[in-house]
């Protein structure tokens, strides 16, 4: 196990998260709705040209269109329909039994929400840097790859013990098998680095890190996957 002092720097709630939806993502779901001449369209006006053409369907059809673009590889045809239907009332970012797929459903679901005027559930992500201070300057190099894991082990520890993903991960939290971390942590990067210090921008759904928010400066302990290691 290596031990670290940790230390919540900032916490943001979001309802976009950073950077999800592109230019060139507007253009594909122009296309798909029927816009015959998306690159015509102004680049600021992009956006706004694509969510009015969503509003030309209806809310299930529109967020048909917007799965299967995200999720065509992933999803049948049946699935995306009977998954549309059910983005208008649940929150699939965080109810769909399939963690790979939460980022895909939240990045859905507020482009619809915002298209719609709150016709879809609103969805809420969280934003916060983090900073790690290794006692052995060495031990850092556990988050040279595959960081999620080890990163996870540490914040959950700065959460409260009836936080949610401590009720439902507590075996992989306390063992040397995460598998799940990479779909909780949504996007993560790297800021800043010296000899023992790191620190981290971390993005993910509220529903699982919302409360990191009471963290303030603690010591935790980590280790590496077992998953990480055979993949090695």
């Amino acid at each position: 196990m290596k031990t670290f002092t940790v230390e919540r720097l900032s916490f943001d709630t979001l309802t976009e998260l950073p950077d999800s939806w592109q230019n060139q993502d507007y253009k594909e779901l122009l296309l798909a709705a029927g816009y015959e001449n998306p690159d015509e369209i102004e680049a600021s006006e992009l956006r706004a040209m694509c969510l009015m053409s969503l509003t030309d369907l209806e809310p299930a059809e529109a967020a048909q269109l917007v799965l299967g673009y995200l999720l065509a590889d992933q999803l049948n045809t049946g699935q995306i329909q009977n998954l549309a239907h059910q983005m208008l009332t649940e929150k699939l970012w965080e109810e769909n039994p399939k963690l790979e797929e939460h980022e895909s459903f939240y990045k859905a679901t507020q482009l619809l929400y915002e298209a719609y005027n709150g016709k879809f559930p609103r969805a809420e992500a969280v934003q916060f840097q983090v900073q790690l201070t290794a006692q052995v300057p060495e031990d850092l190099t556990l988050f040279d790859t595959h960081p999620q894991a080890p990163l996870l082990r540490l914040l959950a520890q700065g959460m409260p013990d009836n936080t949610l993903l401590k009720r439902l991960f507590h075996e992989q939290l306390d063992s040397a098998s995460f598998p799940e971390a990479s779909a909780i942590i949504w996007q993560l990067h790297p800021i800043k680095r010296d000899d023992k210090t790191a620190v981290f921008e971390v993005v993910s759904s509220a529903y699982w890190l919302d409360d990191f928010k009471y963290a303030d400066s603690y010591e935790g302990t980590t280790q590496e996957d077992a998953l990480v290691e055979e993949e090695g």
